[in-house]
């Protein structure tokens, strides 16, 4: 199939008319009511996505809440802290609640009350999964794969419609061996050039790096490229230049087999990667590129997502 499928007769919307075709707006940049037209999208997607997961992984879906002492664990507030969200409630009894809402509503918009809970919101869907196969106890030979999806957030306001706060996220996540990691992420980084292929995206792979915070971060950042630890699947919305990152496949070699404790039989660290489906994104770039009427997408990129139009 040739990696260009033009859509019939119909010429692409800009990103202002997407907006309002898609989403309604919810005063929030970044924050998206989603309509019934792009929710059909993100369902044919979500489909295609599950009939491409491996046959040995094991599926999860996860809340937009995780704890905030694995968050940390992880590493996440030392790496990502300008990204990170907290849950906060108000403490106290009654009186001191009903005080410090009143404060909140007429005044400051904080309060002494306000505290952070042990809840933080899931900024990936593949955080919550480690601590969970790691309470299973030693890996074995043939290590283990997941399907995991959440309802993620990063704090990043923006207009851009490629660049939401809340977004959902798709991951399959492979532990095991070096070789069972890394060449789970090359066959990946392959298929996923067959999927953007089979939707009609014209996408490239290129080596890339995740937005590590301050001075010591830009370190991180290059050493990240200069390892090859994270490629990213690049698909032009805004342009043909500005290209957006649709799927990420990330290696993060025994980072999280030393944290959480993930070891084989002979006590080695387990080694841990992932491949990523921004589904927003992905569900964006199709209407991106093929428009805002069904009907008019290409025959081939419909059936692939069961559209029925």
């Amino acid at each position: 199939m040739s990696a260009v499928i033009e859509s019939r007769n119909e010429a692409k919307p800009d990103l202002e008319t997407l907006r309002a075709v898609l989403f309604g707006d919810m005063a929030i940049d970044g924050v998206v009511a989603r309509t019934a037209l792009y929710e059909r999208v993100i369902a044919g997607l979500s489909g295609l996505i599950g009939r491409l997961r491996p046959v040995e992984a094991e599926s999860f879906s996860f809340p937009p809440v995780m704890s905030r002492v694995h968050i940390q664990k992880a590493g996440y507030f030392k790496s990502f802290p300008q990204l990170l969200g907290c849950v906060c409630c108000l403490d106290g009894d009654e009186t001191q609640i009903r005080q410090a809402a009143e404060t909140i509503e007429l005044q400051t918009g904080t309060s002494p009350q306000l505290s952070n809970t042990d809840l933080v919101l899931t900024p990936a869907a593949c955080y919550p999964i480690y601590p969970i196969a790691a309470a299973r106890g030693t890996v074995g030979s043939r290590g283990l794969c997941f399907d995991v999806s959440c309802d993620c957030f990063r704090r990043e306001p923006s207009r851009d419609l490629d660049r939401l706060q809340s977004f959902r996220m798709r991951e399959f996540v492979r532990i095991g061996t070096e070789r069972q990691v890394t060449e789970f992420r090359e066959i990946w980084i392959k298929k996923a050039l067959e999927v953007a292929d089979m939707l009609g995206l014209n996408a490239e792979i290129e080596t890339a790096n995740d937005p590590f915070f301050g001075r010591g971060g830009q370190l991180a950042a290059i050493s990240q490229r200069m390892q090859s630890l994270k490629f990213e699947l690049l698909v032009p919305i805004k342009s043909h230049r500005d290209r957006t990152a649709c799927m990420s496949f990330n290696y993060h070699r025994t980072h999280f087999g030393e944290l959480w404790d993930l070891h084989d039989a002979k006590g080695a660290s387990c080694h841990t990667g992932c491949v990523a489906f921004g589904v927003d994104r992905l569900a964006i770039a199709l209407f991106a590129k093929h428009g805002v009427s069904l009907s008019a997408w290409p025959s081939e990129v419909a059936a692939c997502l069961n559209l029925s139009v």
